[in-house]
């Protein structure tokens, strides 16, 4: 694989090509920056952008007023290889503080192992209805220790679009969910992306991980998708490797929050 190549695609294709998605979000192109502006509750923030030393801190504070003037946070998603170099201290300084940096990983489709089996006792279900939505919500609630709304909002919409597609899986002990992970396919784009990952504490190092890959993965061959990408966590990195996947750069959130009282 070309890394270099592949990298380009993906920010041709999936940040500045960027279309609308299925919580009725719009994404709009405003000078050198792309935007996406979601539900109130939903993903507000900037996908891509090309900036120069000279216009940089305008851009920043154009995004700002905007999002400011609707009264909502937004993530400015950077990326390692985004400029200026200094992008990410501009934002801070305009008042962004930066979350957690990931590592941005792709794989080519037909590389990836498909036939990784869930551990004895477990087994996994195609989200296709609420009753499988609510499972996922619980896995998140109790995997991350987050507010389970925002997943759920995400996975109806996606199946109110298009109920062909399998927009997650979870992973039943039982009858009881205990670990649940979501997919993105972007038609019209060689890549597939794989999210949210999450498994409950107590099941966690077992290879449910590893067979919630292996089971969106097969998803994504079966479409034709040449690439699966993952914005990885520090825990999740190493798994990913070693399936397959490799390092293609870094990408940190940098979230900035209206004013108190706004």
């Amino acid at each position: 694989m070309d890394h270099a190549a592949v990298r380009d695609l993906f920010d041709e294709q999936l940040r500045r090509g960027a279309r609308p998605d299925e919580t009725g979000a719009r994404v709009e192109h405003v000078g050198d920056v792309v935007r996406h502006i979601g539900p109130a509750a939903g993903w507000n923030g900037v996908l891509w952008s090309k900036l120069d030393e000279r216009g940089a801190d305008a851009a920043i504070a154009e995004q700002v007023r905007f999002f400011g003037g609707l009264g909502r946070a937004f993530e400015w998603k950077t990326y390692g290889h985004d400029r200026p170099a200094d992008l990410p201290d501009r934002l801070t300084a305009a008042g962004f503080v930066s979350e957690a940096t990931e590592t941005l990983l792709v794989a080519e489709t037909a590389a990836l192992p498909v036939d990784s089996a869930p551990p004895e006792g477990i087994r996994l279900l195609p989200v296709s209805d609420e009753t499988r939505i609510e499972l996922v919500e619980r896995v998140h609630e109790r995997a991350f220790g987050s507010d389970r709304s925002a997943i759920g909002h995400q996975l109806r919409g996606q199946l109110a679009q298009d109920p062909a597609t399998v927009p997650a899986v979870v992973a039943l002990h039982g009858d009881e969910p205990v670990s649940a992970a979501r997919m993105e396919l972007h038609p019209g784009t060689a890549f597939a992306s794989l999210w949210g990952g999450g498994t409950v504490p107590e099941w966690r190092g077992r290879g449910i991980y590893r067979s919630l890959v292996a089971f969106r993965v097969r998803i994504a061959a079966e479409h034709g998708f040449a690439y699966v990408q993952v914005d990885a966590s520090a825990h999740s990195r190493p798994i990913l490797e070693r399936l397959g996947f490799v390092a293609l750069g870094t990408t940190t959130p940098y979230v900035w929050e209206p004013p108190v009282g706004r």
